[in-house]
């Protein structure tokens, strides 16, 4: 029998999430105003929250210096090409671990994530190097399969949780009916777990669009995605903090609205087999 709870508590349940929730919004929220104050007024002493003349001035100056939409172009390649590539390579490795006995499942899963742990620096010479060679460097088909293999471990992990929880008689039953491995995976499995496969999905192109140290050394001009955008306002000349809120708004504005419109799917995908 569920537990009943008390009005007060759920007040104080709500008070306490939203007061966490804006916590943790603030540092955005305060980009997002320091980007409609003029350069003076976003070093002023003490700074001013809403109460300033708001301008849009910023965002005129940034797409005028630098081609905003090549930058977005460029990170919505990059992004969903990656995680494509990575579904399309950790679906059938995840079933594998998932379906098919075997004693080294979890050394092998903990040898892919604990690729996670090594510091991308002490990588950079050789695949700088390789991709210079080979005519990767300053590619977008190159930071693709980066952050395929960068972010494929924990694709892999979140798909090996979802499919755990997919009762293994479903897949007996369609091998029984004469289903092949293909259409096992293809028409059986990979409908079952839409919720986790949508999350991860989710996550995964949210961790590509947001990777800079990759973004930042691979790339010159050509394809350049939004970090490397934010990143040019940050000069020998001097930090411009109006500007480079005005920059960081608009690389972080599709990923806040694709996030917003998600959310649904998003926690019932991270939620999904909690509850059994």
């Amino acid at each position: 029998m569920a537990r009943a709870v008390s009005t007060r508590r759920k007040w104080i349940t709500t008070v306490v999430a939203w007061a966490l929730a804006l916590l943790i919004f603030f540092p955005i929220l305060w980009i997002i105003l320091t980007s409609f104050k003029t350069e003076a007024e976003a070093i002023s002493t003490p700074p001013s929250f809403l109460f300033f003349d708001w301008t849009t001035e910023n965002y005129g100056t940034v797409q005028e210096r630098s081609n905003y939409f090549r930058h977005f172009w460029n990170s919505v390649v990059i992004s969903i090409g990656s995680t494509v590539i990575g579904l399309i390579i950790a679906i059938p490795a995840a079933w594998a671990m998932a379906f098919v006995p075997g004693k080294q499942t979890k050394n092998v899963l903990m040898w892919m994530l604990s690729t996670k742990m090594l510091p991308p620096v002490g990588v950079l010479v050789p695949i700088y190097l390789i991709f210079r060679d080979v005519g990767l460097l300053d590619s977008r088909l190159g930071l693709i399969i980066v952050l395929t293999l960068i972010n494929l471990p924990i694709i892999v992990w979140m798909l090996y949780t979802y499919f755990r929880e997919i009762p293994v008689d479903i897949l007996e039953a369609a091998r029984m009916d004469g289903a092949a491995l293909r259409n096992e995976i293809l028409y059986i499995l990979t409908p079952m777990a839409v919720p986790g496969i949508a999350s991860t999905l989710l996550l995964n192109v949210i961790l590509a669009w947001n990777e800079a140290f990759w973004t930042l050394n691979l790339t010159a001009a050509n394809s350049a995605p939004l970090t490397a955008f934010i990143a040019s306002y940050s000069s020998p000349e001097g930090l411009f903090y109006a500007k480079l809120s005005a920059a960081s708004t608009m690389a972080i504005a599709p990923i806040l609205i694709l996030g917003w419109f998600s959310q649904k799917q998003l926690v019932r995908g991270l939620t999904f087999g909690a509850v059994k």
